[in-house]
């Protein structure tokens, strides 16, 4: 039997990747820092999944075939390593610097006993992800030619589990039945899986961006400006039935996608980017899914920073010559946002965010934490001058 190694037994790990590859016959073992969630699969064997979709009634899908090992059995991790056809991450960023030492050393394993190149599948939200990984390689030695370091884009949606949920079912996820998986044909070393869930294009950057830019982008300017407009209001698909901010939410993906066609015109139609805006749309609406404002919004540091989903598609206008004013109005909105959990908690770096920001304004956040240089001094002028133009200034 073929078998893939999934570290990140979370959301996208599970109800995504891990879904996938079981779905498909695959025998699949999960490697997670969560004991008990580790011991609940290992004795189960199995967990489900509650499919949500609009106007109609919920589908249960039962993941069977895998098991788990706890992120601290060194030795299992790696047999279960040398032993498998592939390998995904599905961590977040801040968790890769636990992971990728360990495929270093599975990745020497292998070569020392003329294994198959191991092919990794990075299931993560970052962009050019395999030089982070080539970068890490580095440091402990090897080239970063030895794996084949496969980059995805990943556009399922996977909403925060509430506690009433968890209480019925630990090992329960809810998630939406898109379940496309996008991913780097040239990565691979070995064979790209047959799946029909799979997609592999050649220039993934393109679809990487579109993720960012327009998903991304469109997801959090519902949340700011849903926010803003209905503080009140816990999901996204309450505040996204206002025509009017949905119209909004379309105007800046739109500007978004123009700028994506100037840089990838090999790659994307304007047809095409108009019609995976109103699929998006769609989505977003999914009152089924639960997904909240709070959930998306949240983390300003990381979704307002430079190269990411608002400033990092309208500085992709800028380079083309593009309009990016409804882009950065999703960044003016984005400043106000203080939205809190079920508990009535805000994100905890939120917090830090808005105390600093109080500190020392827009102008210095800018430059000290958001990452703009010298070089973005267009982009600076035009972002002041929308808050500006908000405050009356």
């Amino acid at each position: 039997m073929n078998k893939a190694v999934i570290f990140g037994a979370g959301n996208i790990g599970r109800s995504f990747i891990g879904n996938i590859f079981a779905s498909n016959g695959w025998e699949v073992t999960f490697i997670d820092a969560n004991r008990e969630l580790v011991d609940l699969l290992n004795s189960r064997g199995g967990y489900p999944i509650l499919i949500k979709k609009n106007g109609q009634p919920d589908k249960t899908l039962e993941v069977r075939g895998i098991s788990a090992v706890h992120s601290s059995e060194y030795e299992m991790i790696m047999e279960k390593l040398c032993s498998c056809n592939i390998c995904a991450t599905s961590v977040g960023q801040g968790a890769l610097k636990f992971v990728i030492p360990q495929l270093v050393e599975a990745v020497k394993k292998r070569q020392a006993d003329g294994a198959a190149t191991l092919d990794i599948i990075i299931a993560e939200n970052i962009r050019n992800g395999a030089d982070y990984f080539r970068r890490v390689f580095r440091e402990h030695g090897l080239t970063g030619e030895e794996a084949g370091l496969v980059e995805t884009s990943i556009g399922k949606m996977v909403p925060i589990m509430t506690t009433d949920d968890l209480a019925s079912d630990p090992l329960l996820l809810h998630a939406e039945e898109y379940n496309s998986l996008i991913l780097d044909e040239d990565g691979f070393t070995g064979k790209i899986p047959d799946f029909p869930e799979i997609k592999a294009v050649r220039n993934v950057a393109a679809w990487v961006d579109r993720k960012l830019f327009i998903h991304n982008l469109g997801h959090a300017a519902a949340a700011y400006f849903g926010y803003e407009a209905y503080p009140e209001r816990r999901l996204i698909a309450e505040v996204i039935k206002d025509e009017a901010i949905k119209t909004r939410i379309r105007a800046a993906m739109s500007e978004a996608a123009a700028a994506l066609l100037a840089e990838y015109p090999k790659d994307f139609t304007r047809e095409a980017l108009d019609e995976h805006i109103d699929d998006l749309l769609y989505r977003f609406g999914n009152s089924a899914l639960g997904d909240t404002v709070f959930r998306v919004g949240r983390d300003l540091y990381r979704k307002l920073g430079r190269d990411d989903r608002i400033l990092g598609a309208a500085a992709l206008c800028i380079k083309h010559q593009l309009p990016n004013s409804r882009i950065l109005e999703v960044f003016r909105a984005a400043l106000g946002f203080k939205a809190e959990d079920i508990a009535g908690n805000m994100f905890i770096d939120d917090i830090e965010f808005h105390s600093r920001l109080g500190i020392i304004g827009e102008e210095i956040m800018l430059t000290t934490r958001l990452g703009l240089t010298k070089s973005d001094r267009e982009l600076e002028t035009q972002i002041m001058k929308t808050l500006g133009e908000n405050t009356g200034s």
